[in-house]
């Protein structure tokens, strides 16, 4: 959504969206919220034990619930998680309440920045290449249709970032945050 107050951002996992998420909230002064680190706050529990016990319907369910949370605020930057556009009424909520930035990561630079993480439940198993491959053909067309701007694959966070907030500075209509209500007097 353009002019928007809130940024959002999207893409495959391993795309950077939590360590540039919080370095373009701060370039911005937005409020920064990662997705699945909030529903680990709010379970006490790691995702991959939420899926363990309530599958990934019930993750999905939680990150939906968030979803609709966080952004409907003010001022947020929000790095969803990268299965959140599977819904449809996440992907509405997104183009509805912000500007949708799209994270782009070759499946070379995925198996590059995940070879060592052990922590996603959807990415276990012995053939990670082939699930990426799986993911990447059933989320890619939903990231097209969800974002306002693509940022294509690039390595190392400082040059994402760079070149994030170039193309954010170009396109970005922000609107300002709503003054606050003063008090009445007592």
């Amino acid at each position: 959504m353009n002019p928007s107050r809130n940024l959002f951002l999207i893409g495959p996992t391993g795309a950077g969206k939590t360590s540039v998420g919080r370095r373009l909230a701060a370039h911005y002064g937005l409020s920064f919220v990662d997705l699945d680190r909030e529903i680990e706050h709010r379970t006490g529990t790691d995702v991959a034990t939420v899926f363990e016990l309530e599958g990934e319907a019930g993750f999905r369910q939680r990150e939906s619930a968030l979803l609709d949370e966080f952004s409907a605020g003010d001022g947020v930057l929000l790095a969803t998680g990268a299965g959140a556009v599977l819904d449809p009424r996440n992907r509405a909520l997104l183009a509805a309440r912000g500007y949708v930035l799209w994270l782009q990561a070759d499946l070379e630079q995925q198996l590059q920045r995940l070879a060592r993480d052990t922590q996603r439940p959807l990415l276990a198993g012995a053939d990670r290449r082939a699930r990426l491959e799986v993911m990447a053909a059933a989320r890619e067309p939903l990231y097209r249709e969800t974002a306002d701007l693509a940022l294509p694959a690039t390595h190392g966070i400082t040059a994402i970032c760079t070149q994030a907030i170039a193309l954010i500075d170009r396109h970005w209509q922000r609107l300002p945050l709503p003054l606050p209500t003063p008090s009445p007097a007592a």
